[in-house]
């Protein structure tokens, strides 16, 4: 289901079915040259909570660009990420293949946490995406792409041994010692003291941009912000206090990560329009999981990173190009990280026969004001996680699995077999399990969870 946002009546969708018209009606018009495919900039958040931005009502971090995204682009307002948090997440975005197809369900090991406290050995975890995967860039290679890592990898050594033409300042690590230079990453030169990271990757980025000339490029900018450590600058402290006097020094340090965030995508926006790339270019804006609930709250939404809760999955999701999809809109579907791989291969052509068995659906039906046919998302995470706090208790997440079809979200917590029935319509924030209540409803959303286990061969922890 979309909404037309008043600011904006998307003007891409047009110009998209007038060319294809007038392809149609002069075919001997058309230039022998075939025209390139777009552009793509995979913008990657690490931890973005999906309340945290001016559109969708923050009252305090400022956000300008991403708003003005949200408002000329299409803003999904049911996008989830595949895992709770960063490393399974990434997994699933760059490969679109859910987490027991590549063994990746959580960052280092599974058995966090107080060993006594654990009632199930949990399924092994992998911390390397192994080469034989293909991914994103690997792909659009045969659409002659030319493709660049900027930042946060997490998934092993270098981009490169996964596709990338291009790596900067990415590695197995899953945050920097510092966002404030020295920074201490092997593959990026020291900046000046104190110099903000998210701005030194912007730099790269921005220079890839420039040099693109006629090829097409894939620029996949994963800033290791706003993931801890949450740092400031002394200027940035001071203006966020006068900004946010009654704000904790820590919530106002966050504020000014997000801020770095959005200056990024302005300078990303406006190198593309400088270079007149912006009417051919597809950028999206996404976050890896939900919002650390030390520095955010999440808004109305349970939970925060590391849960299978709305705030820990549900994340912001937004598609912009004026060229490219038909803007102004918000669409309600449910989508996940993994649908981003098959919604690009449609967006570059790529053919049938050079295309990876994916387990994502392609959004380009609803980036151009068509539908989907409703389907289910699925979530596997058979690991723990401690909490942030020890007084929060003794568990962040334990072993479990969730599934949203429509308006519907099933949670099963597999240590003693507990099942949450929420109506995310009525209910986004979690708090009324309608599972005694709506016993049809569970007992088919559960045969269906089930029966998805089963056919992707999803491992189980197992009872001590």
């Amino acid at each position: 289901m979309t909404r037309q946002h008043a600011a904006c009546q998307g003007r891409g969708g047009l110009l998209l079915l007038l060319a294809l018209l007038a392809g149609c009606a002069h075919p001997m018009a058309r230039s022998d040259t075939p025209e390139p495919p777009p552009n793509i900039v995979l913008f990657l958040v690490d931890d973005l909570g999906w309340a945290d931005l001016g559109y969708s009502g923050h009252r305090h971090n400022l956000t300008p660009t991403v708003d003005r995204l949200a408002a000329e682009g299409v803003i999904f307002t049911s996008a989830y990420s595949n895992a709770p948090n960063c490393a399974p997440s990434r997994a699933c975005l760059l490969t679109g293949l859910l987490g027991p197809r590549h063994g990746i369900y959580t960052v280092g090991s599974s058995a966090r946490g107080k060993a006594n406290k654990r009632k199930m050995v949990p399924v092994k975890n992998t911390t390397v995406l192994a080469s034989d995967f293909i991914t994103i860039p690997e792909v659009l290679d045969s659409r002659g792409y030319r493709s660049i890592s900027i930042g946060k990898w997490h998934l092993g050594d270098d981009p490169r041994s996964q596709g990338f033409d291009l790596a900067i300042a990415g590695d197995k690590r899953g945050a920097p010692p510092s966002h404030l230079a020295p920074w201490k990453i092997p593959s990026l030169p020291e900046g000046e003291m104190g110099t903000v990271l998210a701005d030194r990757l912007t730099d790269e980025a921005i220079r890839f941009i420039e040099s693109s000339g006629d090829q097409p490029f894939f620029l996949y900018l994963s800033h290791y912000a706003v993931h801890t450590p949450v740092q400031a600058t002394k200027a940035e402290k001071a203006l966020w206090k006068k900004r946010w006097p009654d704000g904790k020094l820590r919530h106002r340090n966050y504020a000014a990560m997000v801020d770095s965030v959005d200056r990024s995508l302005a300078r990303v926006l406006a190198a593309l329009e400088a270079q007149d790339l912006d009417e051919r270019t597809l950028v999206i804006f996404f976050s890896d999981n939900g919002g650390h609930q030390r520095f955010t709250d999440n808004g109305a939404l349970r939970g925060g990173k590391g849960m299978l809760y709305e705030g820990g999955v549900r994340v912001p999701c937004i598609m912009w190009g004026p060229g490219v999809v038909k803007g102004g809109r918000s669409v309600d579907d449910p989508v996940q990280g993994s649908d981003i791989f098959p919604t690009l291969l449609d967006l570059a052509t790529v053919p049938a026969e050079k295309r990876p068995d994916l387990d994502g659906t392609s959004l380009l039906p609803l980036l151009t004001g068509g539908s989907l046919a409703e389907r289910s998302i699925f979530w596997h995470f058979p690991a723990y996680l401690e909490p942030y706090i020890p007084a929060h208790g003794d568990w962040r997440e334990t072993p479990s699995a969730s599934l949203r079809r429509g308006r519907w979200k099933l949670i099963e917590h597999f240590e003693d077999g507990r099942l949450e029935l929420y109506d995310l319509d009525a209910d986004i924030s979690e708090t009324k399990n309608l599972a005694d209540q709506q016993p049809e409803q569970l007992a088919r959303l559960h045969a269906e969870m089930g029966n998805w286990r089963r056919l992707s061969k999803a491992a189980m922890p197992t009872p001590k």
